[in-house]
């Protein structure tokens, strides 16, 4: 398999923009109507999420062994979809024909004959693991909302219940569905550890056009019931050997989520054992209202092992730090921290610059790397520190991600 021809007529695909998704939705609606129903009602949104993803991971079929669990974990999840393997080989043509068609003379047999191996090999992983998981969990989880709380103008802590009890690790992010937004699935991560009566705390940040965080700021009430898919995400978790080491998280918004979920872990396993990593949390928001776990926070720094700075970057009277989060965080990294970077797609990337640019080496420096923008991140920076609520992986490939 000649991966290095399946990277480079991809990323050609790739540069024609948005030609490529439309070719390819319909060519899959009109070979596969029945599948319509599996993606929102306004394909606006959807752009080119199930073509892009599925793109950039069969393109990259070479570093399977590295990514084998993620892909697992994306069949699992595709459960809440209602997807079967027929799916999947339905998606997989469309996505060759679409390649033929734009390729031209340029799909040679030879060509044609690697991607459908490489598309092959990806389904069947995903498809053998959501086989697997029948068994032992449901497709999506009822999730029942307990409480919200509006912390400021911009976001909002959402309590609920899942039924069944939903086992997930800290640093993992599951799609979520309202219903307000039947079909648009948005991927949110647990802001606390898991607890003994089951409940999950979500943050929920207002992102200017978006409309699954909007909806579910101004519309969700307690007593409504959402869907949760399965958990995925293996970047951001923390093992053993991670928590033996010094840790610099780096949060813009509420992206900060994830984070306290370890900061959670953390301190209970420290209540219980003594032992602790040094943790330094730097959580940076546009405005100062938004620093909205600032109490908590700062409450925690009792704690020997924890030390925290707040960052804002949009208000010129605000006494503490100010400017953008990573390039605070990037003047304290040091060797040796394990750092964890979660936030827009902007802050992600100048944070990870400005941290390598400090010293710290890529292998010690971890994000969301399968994260793409959609319309709930994709402003949510510029100068600021908004980040996706949760984040957007690869979303809705209705018989995707």
């Amino acid at each position: 398999m000649n991966t290095a021809a399946l990277k480079e007529t991809w990323a050609a695909a790739e540069s024609l923009g948005d030609e490529v998704p439309l070719y390819f939705y319909s060519h899959l609606f009109l070979s596969h109507p029945e599948l319509r129903g599996m993606f929102p009602v306004s394909m606006a949104t959807q752009r080119d999420r199930l073509v892009g993803a599925l793109g950039r991971i069969v393109s990259r079929v070479d570093e399977l062994d590295e990514v084998t669990a993620f892909i697992q974990q994306l069949g699992r999840d595709h459960r809440r979809f209602e997807v079967i393997a027929e799916h999947y080989d339905a998606v997989g043509v469309s996505l060759l024909a679409t390649l033929k068609h734009f390729l031209g003379a340029g799909w040679t047999e030879e060509l044609a004959a690697d991607w459908a191996a490489a598309y092959g090999l990806i389904a069947m992983v995903m498809v053998q693991a959501a086989e697997e998981s029948e068994a032992t969990a449901p497709a999506s989880w009822n999730a029942h909302v307990l409480a919200i709380d509006r912390r400021s103008i911009d976001v909002a802590v959402v309590q609920v219940l899942p039924d069944p009890a939903l086992e997930f690790e800290p640093g993992q992010a599951m799609a979520v569905e309202i219903p307000a937004r039947p079909r648009l699935w948005r991927y949110f991560s647990p802001a606390n550890a898991p607890r003994a009566d089951g409940t999950i705390e979500l943050h929920v940040q207002l992102v200017p056009g978006g409309q699954v965080s909007g909806a579910m700021i101004r519309t969700l009430s307690v007593g409504d019931t959402l869907r949760l898919g399965a958990p995925i995400g293996q970047e951001l978790t923390l093992g053993e050997p991670e928590l033996g080491r010094d840790l610099l998280m780096i949060a813009g918004g509420a992206g900060l989520a994830p984070l306290r979920a370890h900061l959670e872990r953390i301190d209970q396993r420290w209540q219980a054992t003594g032992q602790a990593p040094r943790v330094h949390l730097f959580h940076g928001a546009r405005v100062p209202w938004n620093l909205y776990e600032a109490k908590l926070l700062r409450d925690l720094t009792v704690r020997p092992w924890f030390t925290y700075t707040p960052v804002v970057s949009g208000d010129s009277s605000y006494p503490g730090r100010q400017g953008l989060v990573g390039d605070a965080a990037a003047e304290d990294a040091r060797p040796g921290q394990l750092a964890l970077v979660v936030g827009s797609p902007d802050m992600v990337r100048h944070t990870v610059s400005r941290l390598r640019d400090a010293g710290l080496p890529s292998t010690d420096i971890r994000f969301e790397q399968f994260a793409t923008l959609d319309e709930d991140s994709h402003a949510t920076h510029h100068h600021t520190q908004n980040p996706q609520p949760a984040r957007a992986a690869e979303e809705q490939v209705g018989t995707r991600a």
